[in-house]
């Protein structure tokens, strides 16, 4: 019996001995109720890749400022601030501690080293004060160099040197649908934000936002506060400028629009130049010919715009243009629609002389029109 359990006591002994050696060296041999974790080495990407905006984030945002204006209370300026379908997405109002004033947030991008930047109309437009506050912390008084109503945006210079960050512009036109973006700005003012969705649509116009329209459609999520920030492509280059989102309650759906950087580029640099928008104007009012109205007129196939109102001592009055009159083309150029018609005019310089075409009564004729200056819209009341 003796001798029983002296082997007994071995055996154990070098079971458990076996146990500890197998423990220690194939940790994986061994089932217990303790899970085994393997994590990935620091700098080590092993054999997946990863998606990652960060290169295309860190290199946009120190050129993204907030803008806060302060501006007496009045009327509401916008009629679209209350449409039920579109909102401007600034913050309406974040303060009220004096009975006469109210502050505003949104964005804007640096868009030069000394200072200039791009933002919407609407933000600054009733702005008695603006302050600008840069990626860094740093917060510094703004003044207004020109603003255009008629796209939404406007042009405010900061000074502090001639070193500040600026925003790479991206390719005239390049979004296409389907392209990865970055909206980046401030909004709800919890700070500086980056959303990232898809280009969803281009050229969107006749949304009766402003009067020449081209929006980028985006679903990276915008929202009040990023009015004026920048939307950028996956390599940081600005593409478009936040303007505008589609929301029955002024909140992200996934609706967004921003302005071109096509047009913006172009608007930005005249406002620098002059401090103000030139454009051509020719004095009538157009409308969409339908198929309705193309078989009343006995068009057929024919395209172009039905001008239903000649404003009196325009530059179309005096060339003897009449309402019911179909403008087919402008210069030479064919006109497709309104939306054509009103940027091809617009682009013409003013007191340069050009050929109308136009239908009347299913007969072509060509009068001769002095372009004429653009009215500057006047502010709503």
């Amino acid at each position: 019996m003796r001798k029983f359990w002296l082997l007994f006591a071995q055996a154990t002994t070098i079971g458990l001995a076996i146990l500890f050696i197998v423990n220690t060296l194939k940790p994986g041999l061994m089932h217990s109720g303790v899970v085994t974790l393997y994590e990935n080495m620091p700098g080590s990407s092993g054999n997946m890749s990863t998606a990652s905006f960060s290169a295309a984030a860190q290199k946009v945002m120190p050129a993204v400022v907030n803008v806060f204006t302060t501006s007496e209370v009045k009327n509401p300026t916008n009629p679209f601030m209350d449409d039920p379908r579109f909102r401007f997405f600034f913050g309406d109002q974040l303060e009220d501690n004096a009975p006469q004033q109210a502050s505003s947030l949104g964005s804007g991008v640096l868009v030069s080293h000394d200072g200039y930047i791009l933002t919407n109309h609407h933000v600054v437009e009733a702005a008695d004060q603006i302050e600008v506050a840069l990626a860094d912390g740093r917060k510094v008084k703004a003044h207004i160099i020109g603003s255009d109503p008629e796209t939404d945006l406007a042009v405010i210079k900061i000074d502090l040197g001639n070193n500040l960050p600026a925003i790479t512009f991206g390719q005239p036109d390049q979004a296409q649908v389907g392209d990865i973006v970055l909206a980046v700005g401030n909004p709800f003012a919890v700070g500086q934000t980056v959303t990232m969705g898809i280009v969803s649509a281009v050229k969107r116009n006749h949304l009766g936002l402003n009067a020449f329209e081209n929006f980028i459609q985006t679903d990276a999520a915008i929202n009040p506060g990023n009015s004026g920030g920048a939307l950028v492509d996956v390599n940081g280059n600005l593409i478009g400028i936040n303007s505008a989102i589609y929301s029955p309650n002024g909140g992200s759906l996934g609706i967004g629009f921003a302005v071109p950087v096509s047009i913006a580029k172009k608007i930005m640099e005249q406002i620098i130049l002059t401090g103000s928008v030139t454009r051509g104007w020719i004095g009538v009012a157009v409308q969409e010919i339908t198929p309705e109205l193309a078989e009343s007129f006995k068009l057929g196939k024919i395209q172009g715009v039905l001008i239903s109102e000649v404003v009196r001592g325009g530059p179309a009055d005096h060339a003897k243009v009449k309402a019911g009159d179909i403008l087919l083309s402008v210069d030479g150029k064919p006109l497709i629609d309104s939306t054509s018609m009103l940027e091809t005019v617009a682009a013409l310089q003013p007191g340069k002389s050009v050929t109308l075409k136009l239908l009347r009564n299913q007969r072509e004729i060509a009068v001769q029109v002095k372009i004429g200056r653009r009215p500057h819209p006047k502010p709503q009341e």
